[in-house]
């Protein structure tokens, strides 16, 4: 009996704790998360005319808008620093952001015949998503770069750009966004689950959830307006990633690095609660669907 139980390498268990996500197992799948990665790589841009330029193609036509619209004709972008670099900074982490929720916000939905069908650690396929986003981010600030650096040397006369040593906060910066994206979306995922309308709002959500953020529009503006706005503004926890993201970039605008703890607070919350969600959810889906 002892001889057969050791020739196991995993043991299949029920769960019944409010945190059971086994951290050990989630490394060991490491290679689950880098294939599902490249299969959703395969997926999204097969049969595509352009392919993965559409990775480039979509922030590039947006800060174009938003410069024209709310830069140009509004006038909400922050004076002294260009207007483009201004936009495309501001969009670039915020779709990192909104991809990582709605990246995984139909994890369950989408993948209940895999889960039917197999075992493996469930956390892995919004892991992989929050990857993916990952990887479009680094590729985005390759571009972002190149106009830095033409607007630091030939674009002068648009505003001066200066990065500060803020730039090194930005890999812990980045690591809060996707902390906070993850939790959101495995939280919408779970409730998904039963409610399959919230799936449909949740772009729109993501789109208001923008505009309360300082994506198309400066701090200073706020602050000029309205100080008690500011503070409900400060509340929303993607603000001060957004703010810091700007400052170490361009150098335009004001931090707080209280606030930013406040959203380091906030983003560990939510992936608490929504770990601890999707931990029950995994465990009753199947029975549902």
């Amino acid at each position: 009996m002892e001889q057969n139980q050791q020739q196991w390498t995993t043991i299949i268990k029920p769960r019944t704790g409010w945190f059971d996500i086994d951290l050990k197992e989630l490394w060991q799948y490491r290679d689950l998360v880098v294939m599902f990665v490249k299969r959703s790589f395969a997926t999204l841009y097969k049969q595509t005319i352009l392919g993965p330029a559409w990775i480039l193609i979509n922030p590039l036509l947006t800060t174009v808008i938003f410069t024209v619209v709310f830069g140009n004709i509004a006038g909400l972008a922050e004076s002294g620093v260009p207007s483009f670099l201004f936009y495309m900074a501001g969009n670039a982490i915020w779709s990192f952001f909104a991809s990582c929720i709605t990246g995984t916000a139909n994890t369950f939905v989408t993948n209940a015949g895999l889960f039917g069908k197999v075992y493996f650690p469930r956390l892995t396929m919004p892991i992989s998503q929050v990857v993916i986003s990952f990887i479009n981010l680094l590729i985005q600030m390759l571009m972002f770069f190149c106009f830095w650096v033409w607007f630091c040397f030939f674009g002068q006369e648009y505003g001066t750009v200066q990065m500060n040593l803020w730039v090194l906060a930005l890999p812990a910066v980045l690591l809060l966004v996707m902390v906070m994206g993850l939790g959101v979306g495995i939280i919408v995922s779970s409730l998904t689950t039963k409610y399959r309308d919230l799936a449909i709002v949740v772009s729109f959500g993501v789109q208001l959830w923008m505009y309360a953020t300082p994506v198309v529009y400066s701090m200073s503006e706020i602050a000029a307006g309205s100080p008690r706005l500011l503070v409900l503004m400060r509340l929303n926890p993607m603000t001060e990633p957004v703010q810091v993201f700007r400052y170490a970039l361009l150098g335009c605008g004001e931090i707080s690095p209280a606030w930013l703890l406040y959203s380091a607070v906030v983003a560990l919350v939510t992936l608490v609660a929504g770990v601890v969600l999707f931990s029950r959810v995994e465990k009753t889906f199947m029975d549902t669907v």
